[in-house]
């Protein structure tokens, strides 16, 4: 049985939805789920939602953060989108019924995270992404037009002549499906769990980047990982995110000892940008040969239990009082800078394949995602290509493809036969985690290289596969990809942090360097 549709959307988390909601009155609209619609990295998001609303703030000052912490990197066009839209769109949410936290006066109460210069994040307590998730669920579910298939694991998209018509998926019982559709975005989120520590949920193991560069549209971005700060650090509890906006309330970073360590590290101290905090998270531990801790001693307990409640909760099954207990922290896998390289209404370089959210690159993050920028990207991604998607062959105009050659010498690795998943995680946390260094990068990329050309003779011979082997696909497929990318930038910029080439370099390296699939490495006469 196979579906067809005017759209296909693959994804239902804030970008997904957003695009659903935009093709209410346009068509027949299909969305494709791996799990339930409410699992996705937007239910996961704690602390809250950038805009410009309070009094001493403006775009310009947002855009102005949004590009500093980018270290340089940000495209300026696609910042002042992300800006100037994004109030436009939270309003809209606010109409559709989002439980934001309000102040005293009946306006949504604006929270403080690192490397912002004033007050700017809307929150719903520390559970922001599931209140959004949930209006947007509220709104989609009821139009007519669309219908959701759940369970359901996308592993090929359909090309014909040169544009994609739909993609091949894996329905619940494991049998493999098709859906055509005019047009077809890609919103799968981010890909977290190719590393080892990561604060993202087990769906998110990098399923649209993986399709889309098989397909052969571009990515680009792919060094600049974002590995958040402070995350509980408890042997054998989850390793659950504790949101930034506990430092934006008046947590602090301590060491053993009891001391405010950060302004050793950087001047704006706790609320510094999140790859400077989490760099200096690891060195000063490795200084002090001690843990590191988030403490909220100080802080009134009736106000710290009500404004995280979520946080406290998870503290307390550790066995934690979150207001009154330092709580051992240590840096994770959060977030994915770079992904499929799109324009700004979400079109990438295959016509017909649109993607928006995480998985998407349209360069406004830079180096560095400011915080809460990620469910204001995805709401205002989303809402744009859903639009775009109405006019589903247009050409996406793209900047000339930077590419860079990756550099191997050195003894080849041994041969390696398929890399397990749990060796993928461990590889990528040790060689291409939060310290990198060329030796470490390019023993990582050898034996990638080397699974990801038996995975394609797999791929291509055994008709088999099933969903822990696409599972798995895809985290070697954007794990090689990472990896690629980060031994080919040669300098340290934002989340991308090099010891052998540890100082930003402007002159050479500030691009976006993209890749593409061997298939189209050899139309375009590049082979590394």
């Amino acid at each position: 049985m196979h579906a067809h549709g005017d759209f296909l959307i693959i994804g239902s988390g804030i970008a997904g939805l957003r695009a659903a909601a935009e093709l209410s009155n346009a068509g027949n609209v299909i969305v494709l789920t791996k799990a339930a619609p409410a699992e996705s990295n937007t239910g996961y998001a704690q602390g809250g939602i950038a805009a410009a609303f309070g009094v001493d703030d403006s775009c310009e000052r947002h855009a102005a953060d949004t590009i500093a912490a980018g270290d340089r990197l940000c495209d300026v066009e696609a910042v002042n989108v992300l800006v100037e839209e994004g109030r436009r769109y939270v309003l809209e949410l606010l109409d559709w019924g989002a439980a934001f936290d309000l102040n005293a006066h009946g306006e949504p109460a604006l929270g403080r995270e690192g490397a912002h210069s004033v007050r700017r994040v809307l929150h719903a307590k520390d559970a922001t992404g599931r209140e959004i998730a949930r209006v947007l669920w509220q709104r989609v579910s009821s139009l007519s037009n669309v219908r959701v298939l759940e369970d359901t694991l996308a592993v090929e998209v359909i090309a014909e002549g040169g544009c994609c018509v739909g993609v091949r998926y894996m329905d619940r019982d494991g049998h493999l499906r098709e859906t055509q559709a005019g047009a077809t975005l890609l919103a799968t989120g981010g890909a977290g769990q190719v590393f080892r520590e990561t604060t993202n949920p087990r769906i998110a193991t990098g399923d649209g980047i993986a399709l889309g560069y098989r397909a052969g549209a571009r990515v680009a971005d792919l060094e600049f990982v974002q590995f958040h700060p402070t995350v509980l650090s408890v042997e054998g509890a989850p390793r659950f995110l504790i949101s930034e906006a506990l430092r934006g309330e008046g947590a602090r970073l301590i060491n053993a000892a009891g001391e405010r360590f950060m302004r050793r590290y950087d001047p704006a101290g706790d609320l510094a940008s999140r790859d400077i905090v989490a760099r200096s998270i690891v060195r000063e531990s490795e200084r002090t040969s001690a843990p590191v801790y988030l403490s909220l001693e100080h802080m009134d307990p009736a106000f710290v239990h009500e404004r995280f409640p979520g946080i406290s909760a998870m503290c307390r099954q550790v066995g934690l009082d979150l207001a009154r207990d330092r709580i051992p922290i240590g840096p994770a896998a959060h977030y994915v800078m770079g992904g499929l390289e799109t324009d700004l209404h979400g079109r990438t370089s295959l016509p017909g394949l649109f993607a928006a959210g995480e998985v998407a690159c349209t360069r406004v993050h830079g180096a560095n995602r400011l915080a809460s920028n990620s469910l204001l990207e995805g709401l205002v991604l989303g809402a744009r290509a859903g639009l775009a998607m109405q006019r589903a062959l247009t050409s996406a105009e793209l900047p000339a493809p930077e590419f860079r050659p990756i550099d191997l010498n050195g003894e080849p690795a041994a041969s390696v036969g398929a890399l397990s998943e749990p060796a993928i995680r461990d590889l990528m946390w040790q060689s291409v985690g939060l310290f990198r260094d060329g030796d470490g990068l390019r023993h990582a990329v050898r034996l990638l290289e080397i699974a990801h050309r038996n995975l394609r003779e797999t791929l291509a011979t055994d008709a088999g596969t099933d969903v822990d082997g696409w599972r798995r696909a895809n985290l070697l497929t954007v794990a090689r990809l990472i990896a690629r990318a980060a031994l080919r930038r040669r300098e340290s910029r934002g989340a991308h942090f090099r010891s052998d080439c540890p100082a930003r370099d402007d002159l050479d390296w500030k691009i976006h360097v993209t890749d593409v699939n061997e298939v189209q490495a050899k139309r375009l006469g590049r082979i590394d």
